[in-house]
């Protein structure tokens, strides 16, 4: 469910604080291991980036996680930031 009374964390918070701090890992260490370039960790860090299929599996591999995880992360962030200001009615009723 999402939350209505406030924004979930960007996935790239979580990998800051969550991933690469408890492990005292840069953003420059973590881009080499998972062969990509730097701006593409620090764009996701910083929230500009979102996670792709692609990302979710490299830092499921990294970090011993599912790349579920981190695409779950991605479409609840998504969602809230795309709620509508209306509510349209059912076409089929409950």
């Amino acid at each position: 469910m999402l939350p209505s009374h406030r924004q979930p964390t960007h996935p790239g918070e979580i990998l800051l604080e969550e991933f690469l701090q408890p492990l005292a890992l840069t953003q420059a260490a973590l881009a080499a291991h998972l062969e990509i370039p730097t701006q593409r960790v620090n764009e996701i860090v910083r929230g500009k980036r979102g996670i792709t299929p692609e990302t979710a599996w490299l830092l499921s591999q990294a970090f011993q996680t599912t790349p579920e995880f981190w695409m779950n992360l991605q479409a609840q962030y998504d969602l809230c930031l795309n709620r509508p200001q209306s509510v349209k009615s059912a076409l089929m009723p409950t």
